[in-house]
């Protein structure tokens, strides 16, 4: 079970308890990183811009920043540099998703922090990456994905590619592989004493996730068209298929054993044509379409749940943490008055832990500075470089 106890600075209770992350804040995946840290128990400090960043709002209900506190800082301010320079003496990683080179000018870039922490992991998250050619060009999620291969192939239409809202290049290539970086760059440490650069860009992660596309298409198993591959609904048992109330249910029976219970559940065992036809395949779908056609989603997850036959209804995030599955694993919890996502993944012996809300921009600067030893907060706020809210 999952604890949600409210925590002080520094305490969480999950297996990175002890770690201490500065965050310069961004949006998107460097705060999804940060937030996963936090989740499982490091001390992360958020240095936010006063009155907070573009597009990421605030309050409670901003899931991504809960977990550590909040500090604003005006990091054109010379003091300002100066305090995120002596919160990195004492810390493990530093995480910043600015475009190449900004890092740098302002005097927090790699050089100047390992000058005073020669153990400091510093990772970095862009959508392009440190070097080539477009390394200090914008560009969101969608554009990430586009060129690395991933977005031609997405969707169950032909004629345009459909893009996952920004979970594939955000969060899938992007923090996760961030953190992957971070906590490997953090083991290493260990053993060598000296901290390096993580270079985590969403092109690069993006990519490796799609490595068994890739081993596909070098088998020539592959077709890079839409609607015609085993995983993308080119096959009728591994599909979506819409229910007399407009709702829709997953099919994903790929194996003989699998299939072979959906079909018997189904009712169309006898009538079935041969799945590994080609010629058949329309037949089979459309027979399966109209079957699922004949019941409400409701009927049809009763009589497929419980079974191998690898089918489950779909169902929208608000109606997500009432399903049987997802409540008996408290995978989502009531916390602010909201349900949120918990920590992920679990472990044995030191779980992960809900910590802070989320908060504001500034809204601990003095709470947090003080708690990581910063001298002269008070003067720091009247002199401008730092503000709290």
């Amino acid at each position: 079970m999952i604890a949600r106890m409210s925590i002080e600075l520094g305490q969480g209770t999950g297996p990175l308890r002890g770690v201490k992350v500065v965050e310069i804040a961004g949006i998107g995946p460097g705060p999804h990183a940060c937030m996963t840290l936090a989740d499982l128990g490091a001390d992360v400090i958020r240095i936010e811009r006063p009155g907070g960043q573009l597009l990421a709002g605030g309050g409670p209900h901003m899931l991504l920043n809960r977990g550590r506190p909040s500090v604003a800082l005006d990091l054109k301010h010379p003091d300002a540099i100066r305090t995120v320079l002596e919160l990195v003496e004492q810390a493990d990683v530093l995480v910043e998703g600015m475009r190449p080179g900004v890092a740098e000018r302002l005097g927090i870039g790699p050089e100047d922090c390992h000058a005073l922490n020669p153990r400091l992991v510093y990772g970095r998250m862009t959508g392009w990456g440190q070097t080539g050619p477009f390394a200090e060009v914008a560009g969101h999620d969608m554009n990430y994905i586009a060129i690395t291969g991933a977005l031609y192939g997405l969707g169950q239409d032909k004629s345009r590619p459909h893009f996952p809202g920004n979970l594939l290049g955000d969060f899938g290539g992007g923090s996760t592989y961030l953190v992957i970086g971070i906590l490997a760059a953090l083991l290493e440490a260990r053993t060598s004493g000296r901290g390096q650069v993580v270079d985590a860009a969403i092109v690069d992660g993006t990519a490796h996730l799609n490595t068994m596309t890739a081993a596909f298409l070098a088998a020539g198993t592959f077709k890079e068209e839409r609607v015609a591959n085993l995983l993308d609904g080119g096959v009728p048992y591994y599909d979506i298929y819409e229910t007399s109330d407009g709702k829709h249910m997953s099919v994903g029976a790929l194996e003989p054993q699998f299939y072979d219970e959906l079909v018997r559940l189904l009712g169309i065992a006898e009538t079935a044509p041969d799945r590994y036809d080609p010629e058949q395949a329309d037949a089979l779908r459309t027979l399966i379409a109209d079957t699922f056609a004949t019941r409400t989603q409701a009927e049809w997850v009763e009589v497929f749940e419980g079974t191998d036959a690898c089918v489950a209804g779909i169902i929208p995030l608000s109606e997500a943490a009432r399903h049987p599955h997802m409540a008996a694993r408290e995978v989502f919890v009531e916390r602010d008055g909201f349900l949120q996502p918990t920590p992920a993944p679990r472990f044995s012996r030191t779980e992960a832990t809900l910590s802070r809300t989320a908060e504001d921009a500034g809204q601990s600067t003095r709470e947090a500075l003080t708690a990581w030893g910063i001298d002269g907060v008070d003067a720091l706020i009247e002199g401008g470089a730092a503000v709290q809210a």
